[in-house]
């Protein structure tokens, strides 16, 4: 597969490459940052009452020292849908003081049996 060579190319690249099938539906969580606690919350607000067809979550993302919007969004990751849909969400969060952050996928999803450890957990497992 070919992809543009920028940070959401690279991106599904690196996916392909570690053997993540896509062309299925994964979860991708959209991370949207705010410096101000009430913007963060009032974003939120405002997601939650939207059509959104996904799941949000607000924290304090202590590294950046910001509020983090997680929009989590069951898609296929195809390159033109994911820099439309980041798109969308950059506008949305300017319009609350913030910005859009990226976007990542947890490797581990519901189907990707490929991806499951081969060693049995003992007492020590961090599991």
């Amino acid at each position: 597969m070919q992809f543009p060579d920028d940070d959401n190319g690279k991106m599904l690249a690196a996916m392909a490459e570690s053997g993540i099938d896509l062309t299925k539906e994964l979860d991708v969580d959209f991370f949207l940052v705010f410096d101000d606690q009430r913007d963060a919350e009032s974003a939120l607000e405002e997601l939650a009452n939207s059509d959104l067809e996904g799941e949000v979550e607000l924290h304090l993302n202590d590294d950046l020292a910001k509020w983090e919007l997680i929009v989590c969004i069951n898609m296929v990751p195809e390159y033109d849908v994911l820099v439309e849909q980041e798109s969308i969400l950059d506008e949305f969060a300017k319009e609350f003081g913030g910005q859009s952050d990226g976007w990542g996928v947890m490797q581990h999803q519901d189907g990707d049996g490929e991806f499951a450890d081969d060693h049995e957990c003992g007492d020590d497992c961090k599991h």
